[in-house]
């Protein structure tokens, strides 16, 4: 009988999570959410994010979170990275590595960066291969791989062909995200039937939002697919500041709890998981 699969768990609470709280969180609090996070096992934290204040003001601390918190030399501390001044401060940072993003919708990469598609692109790109002499892994997202709340539905050859220009650019890999949460179990298979023509399994992650319920499903159809990496965020922190209608991503604690109850092991402690899940419930206040 074939052992199940083990699973990473890619912890973006204190990124992806914080960003779209209405209220500022202290930088003291955000390094104790990303300590306390640090002893639960994770391989990689998304710490923050070196985009323009102006556009994600709770993001304009990173680069404090990133001197300050207390690193163990096994997590990779990860920071999104939307282009060369962002990186410049990424690398003053010290980060283990960056994230880039592109979106698959032209009406959520308008409302998000103010960029098309390809003009984003072209960016990243310049990001990356700087990123790359610095010897810093790229990690890429693609946003709306299922809807986008200005354009309706993605085609899929879209997602796919922007996946695989991520990883020919140098990503060593792309986390796929259903921004809105509006994927099922159905739509997930479909659009990874099509991806996965163009690029390996080890080479995708899957980020899927709970506005629907559905992210359980979704990872466990993703799962069938040889999908092994998922972004979660703790408490399910989330819910993008340009997507109206996206609430929290995927909670980490009750993935890993379901995961655990079908004997898929993630490697992290689920004690110390509710422990951090009990500072995202005191942190906007």
């Amino acid at each position: 009988m074939a052992s199940q699969p083990i699973i990473e768990l890619v912890e973006v609470g204190p990124r992806d999570g914080l960003q779209n709280e209405p209220k500022p969180i202290t930088v003291d609090k955000k390094i104790k959410l990303i300590d306390a996070l640090s002893k639960c096992g994770f391989q990689r934290i998304e710490a923050g994010s070196f985009v323009s204040p102006r556009w994600v003001p709770q993001m304009a601390d990173s680069l404090e979170v990133f001197k300050r918190i207390h690193r163990n030399r096994n997590i990779k501390y990860v920071a999104l990275v939307p282009n060369q001044k962002g990186l410049e401060i990424a690398l003053e940072a010290k980060v283990d590595e960056i994230a880039v993003f592109v979106s698959a919708s032209e009406g959520f990469s308008k409302a998000n960066i103010n960029q098309s598609i390809a003009a984003s692109l072209h960016e990243v790109t310049f990001t990356i291969q700087q990123a790359i002499k610095e010897s810093i892994p790229v990690r890429g997202y693609v946003s709306c791989v299922v809807k986008c709340p200005y354009d309706g539905y993605t085609a899929p050859d879209r997602v796919a062909a922007l996946t695989e220009q991520l990883i020919d650019l140098g990503c060593y890999q792309v986390s796929l995200g259903d921004t809105i949460g509006a994927g099922t179990p159905t739509i997930v298979a479909r659009l990874l039937d099509c991806v996965l023509r163009r690029v390996s399994n080890e080479q995708l992650a899957g980020h899927f939002h709970d506005t629907g319920g559905l992210a359980k499903s979704n990872i466990m159809e993703s799962i069938k697919f040889g999908i092994v990496v998922f972004d979660t965020a703790i408490g399910g922190l989330g819910g993008c500041p340009f997507a109206p209608g996206s609430v929290g991503n995927a909670s980490t604690e009750k993935i890993h709890f379901a995961l655990s109850k079908a004997r898929i092991e993630t490697g992290l402690d689920f004690d110390k998981l509710i422990e951090a899940s009990k500072i995202v419930r005191t942190m906007a206040k």
